[in-house]
């Protein structure tokens, strides 16, 4: 392919030379190939792998019957996902077959433009392909890492990784080259180095290289001050927590009857272990309790009881609490508890394994 490589320069050199380059812009396109190689391979295994997990080492991730199916881990992005994308997923998670198809999309997205990179086949359109990923996936996942940002590194790497190849090429060991040696008429066409290797026009690249790299600065800095500060703001958590557990409580409704109903959102901590409500207590205005739910009782609260919104992470009874996946949202609805009395002031609280509290105002019913 080394050869086939130098055939393409060479077959080039005419239609380079006519948008202002010389012999020595030719070599530096060669050099580039080369040096490019281990981050072309990379970055090809990177998003290959996450594609060929699903597809063939690991197919139960895309049955949504399985524990593993990506939904969950896509539903467990949704509290911390920003610029929207959480509306976006809200709205996936409510319409399985485009969920569905989403899911297959993206992952077919991985495997063949990962692959194209690790043989170096339509390389420069492969790259953009992994920009894009890249993108997304700091939208959605750049907040999750219990120790660190780890996903906000994977992905702000993977959009700078991308935007070299996608600048380079790859016209060295790859079948962009091998194509370009035996097809010349097509490497000759303006637009065959856009989409697959070989030299670009100096007088775009001079001003294409500055721009995109202005771009990748933006998106780390940005994103990294928006996660962490330390850039334009002090340093700070992030907005969603990666790694303590946080419910919002939130419309709770003492019903008739006596029944105390409210809405429970998992929107923060690590999606790695459930959250465990162990406690519900109904305080009044002076933080006394009126009413408690302890362990037994919710663990053996029917599943009429639970009303989640998402089919796929959820709240629900376990031994002795009840149990959250990352970004379960559902209404919970508590029996009548004999003595109890809801007045002006009074708050649900709920209390988790890990002794955090979590409190909302309660209203009566009509």
């Amino acid at each position: 392919m080394a050869n086939a490589g130098t055939m393409q320069v060479a077959g080039l050199t005419s239609r380079v030379a006519a948008a202002g380059a010389d012999e020595s812009a030719l070599s530096a396109w060669r050099l580039a190939a080369y040096a490019m190689l281990a981050v072309r391979f990379v970055q090809g295994f990177i998003y290959w792998g996450g594609g060929s997990r699903r597809f063939i080492y690991a197919p139960s991730k895309l049955d949504p019957h399985a524990a593993s199916w990506m939904a969950n881990k896509f539903q467990a992005a949704m509290p911390g996902a920003i610029l929207w994308t959480g509306y976006v997923v809200d709205f996936l998670l409510r319409h399985f077959v485009l969920l569905y198809a989403s899911i297959i999309v993206f992952s077919l997205v991985e495997l063949v433009f990962g692959l194209f990179l690790i043989i170096g086949l339509l390389t420069r359109l492969s790259a953009l392909a992994t920009i894009g990923l890249s993108f997304v996936l700091m939208l959605l996942y750049g907040w999750q890492g219990a120790t660190c940002i780890d996903e906000w590194t994977m992905a702000a790497a993977n959009f700078g990784m991308g935007i070299a190849l996608f600048l380079a090429g790859s016209s060295a060991f790859s079948l962009d080259a091998v194509i370009a040696a035996r097809r010349p008429g097509l490497a000759a066409k303006g637009w065959y180095p856009w989409i697959a290797s070989g030299p670009l026009p100096m007088s775009i690249f001079r001003r294409l290289a500055p721009a995109l790299a202005l771009v990748a600065v933006a998106f780390v800095m940005l994103t990294y001050n928006y996660y962490r500060g330390s850039i334009l703001t002090p340093f700070h958590g992030d907005p969603t927590s990666p790694s303590v557990h946080h419910l919002s409580v939130s419309d709770a409704v003492a019903e008739p009857g006596g029944a105390i109903a409210f809405t429970v959102y998992l929107d923060g901590g690590t999606a790695d272990v459930p959250a465990h409500v162990v406690r519900v207590r109904l305080l009044d205005a002076a933080n006394k309790p009126e009413a408690v739910w302890g362990p037994g009782q919710l663990a053996g609260l029917p599943q009429s009881a639970i009303v989640n919104d998402y089919a796929y992470n959820r709240f629900r009874p376990a031994l002795m609490s009840l149990a959250a996946g990352m970004g379960a949202r559902a209404r919970i609805t508590l029996p009548a508890v004999a003595g109890e009395v809801v007045a002006p002031g009074s708050e649900i609280e709920l209390q988790t394994i890990d002794n955090h509290l979590f409190k909302a105002p309660v209203r009566v019913g009509g």
